[in-house]
C-alpha cells in the first residue's frame, strides 16, 4: 500500500473532527474524497501530511509509520501537498513559486537534480508566465502553478484538496486530464477532495 489510515482521529484542540477514519491507497491509484462542506476533508488531508497531530490511529506511507513524523519530513519522503486555497506566493513570480517547490526535497533528494521543466511540460502556460507575478494570473493558472509546485518535489503520491475550487467547467475538466496524465505518465498516486 502507499497509504493505508488506521482509524485516525484528529481535530483542532480539543474538538475532534475526523473520527475513526480508514483507507488504504494502493500505488498508482487515484481516489477521490467526497462530502459536502464542514465533514472533515480538509482536516483528513492536514492528518495525513502532518500538519495536525493525531490523538490516535495511525498512518503509514509507503510501508513505514509516518504517525509523529513532521510535516516537512514527510514531504521530503515523497508526499506531495495542494492546500486548499492553493497556496501559492501572490508577490512571487511564477518562477520563484517553482522554485519553492525545488526546497521542498532539495535535502532528501541529495545530488539529483530537481526540474522546474517538469511544471512546464504539464502545464505550457506557466513557461509563458514564468516572469508574471503569481497573484495576477487567473485561477486556473494558479491551481496550475500550485499543482506543477507539488510535481517539482517528485512526489510519489500527492494529495490535492480541492484543486478545482472556484474554477470554470472547462477549466476543471482540464485540470481532471492533467492529474490523469501525470499519475499515467509518472506513476503518482493521487488522493484528492
Amino acid at each position: 500500500m502507499m497509504l493505508d489510515v488506521a482509524q485516525i482521529t484528529a481535530g483542532y484542540g480539543r474538538t475532534m473532527i475526523v473520527r475513526d477514519v480508514s483507507l488504504a491507497i494502493a500505488t498508482g491509484e487515484i481516489v477521490a474524497i467526497v462530502g459536502r462542506n464542514g465533514v472533515g476533508k480538509t482536516t483528513l488531508m492536514k492528518a495525513i501530511i502532518g500538519l495536525l497531530p493525531l490523538a490516535r490511529g495511525t498512518i503509514a506511507f509507503a510501508g513505514a509509520n509516518i504517525s509523529a513524523v513532521p510535516a516537512n519530513v514527510r514531504a521530503q519522503s515523497g508526499i506531495g501537498y495542494f492546500p486548499q486555497g492553493r497556496g501559492i506566493f501572490p508577490g512571487l513570480t511564477v518562477e520563484e513559486n517553482l522554485e519553492m517547490g525545488e526546497l521542498i526535497n532539495a535535502k532528501a533528494r541529495g545530488s539529483r537534480p530537481l526540474r522546474k521543466d517538469i511544471a512546464f511540460q504539464y502545464f505550457p502556460r506557466l513557461a509563458e508566465r514564468r516572469q508574471q507575478r503569481a497573484g495576477t494570473l487567473s485561477g486556473g493558472e494558479q491551481a496550475m502553478l500550485a499543482i506543477g509546485r507539488v510535481l517539482i518535489g517528485q512526489p510519489t503520491l500527492m494529495l490535492l484538496d480541492e484543486p478545482s475550487e472556484g474554477l470554470q467547467p472547462n477549466l476543471v475538466q482540464q485540470i481532471g486530464d492533467d492529474i490523469k496524465r501525470i499519475n499515467a505518465e509518472l506513476g503518482t498516486t493521487v488522493l484528492f477532495v
